[in-house]
């Protein structure tokens, strides 16, 4: 039985994800932080604004916010937790920051810029094309209420596409996340494209990347190193 305690548990994601674990067979939810939500239940747990409320917890999902998301890492590592962070914003700057921070595990950091497995597979197609086309753009699509442009989503596609991919980021009411990525060749364009309609999508995701974390390495990025 792996515990595991939500990191944001009052947001959007933060609910499905306390949902989520609390229906999985083989984990047991066992803690909710959200600061300004304290005593609100969710999944049948109270929240609580104490970071001590997930001491206990074998594994965090931290689904918070870019500025508060380094801070709470520093947090859940000091605890012994290992962590799976669906937060956005990590660019490589970040990235390195965290590595710098985190160290060598365990407890183990598993960053995933997309839990679902449909935009993984898009991030493994792109970057295959990547190798055949003269040129490529990517525009990625969200609900107006995200914070942070580019995605993570969008950053971790043009890495693995290995080059200076322009990036477009658009914001309207009525999207949840789509990406296409839109190659270039003279006489031929392809687009590889992924929406997400329903945020329950990222959770099979979420509950493969809680099983796995616990045999990562220090910090890992993406979920395609779980499947």
């Amino acid at each position: 039985m792996i515990d595991v305690g939500v990191s944001g548990a009052a947001g959007r994601m933060g609910r499905l994800v306390a949902d989520a674990v609390h229906d999985a067979a083989d984990m047991r939810l066992v803690g909710l932080y959200s600061p300004g939500h304290a005593g609100e239940t969710v999944a049948g747990v109270p929240c609580s604004d104490e970071p001590a409320s997930l001491a206990t917890a074998d594994v965090v999902v931290e689904v918070t916010r870019p500025d508060v998301v380094m801070e709470n890492l520093a947090r859940w590592r000091s605890h012994g937790s290992h962590v799976v962070v669906g937060t956005s914003g990590f660019d490589d700057e970040r990235l390195a920051r965290l590595r710098r921070s985190w160290g060598d595990g365990p407890p183990n950091c598993l960053v995933v810029p997309n839990f679902s497995i449909g935009a993984v597979l898009m991030m493994r197609f792109a970057a295959e094309a990547a190798r055949y086309f003269e040129g490529s753009e990517i525009v990625e699509m969200h609900h107006a209420g995200k914070l942070d442009k580019p995605s993570g989503t969008a950053l971790a596609t043009a890495a693995g596409m290995g080059g200076d991919i322009p990036i477009h980021s658009v914001r309207l009411p009525g999207l949840v996340a789509h990406q296409e990525v839109i190659f270039g060749s003279e006489g031929q364009t392809l687009t590889v494209r992924h929406d997400t309609t329903d945020r329950r999508s990222f959770m099979p995701g979420v509950l493969a990347a809680v099983r796995a974390v616990g045999d990562a390495a220090g910090v890992t990025v993406g979920l395609d190193h779980v499947l």
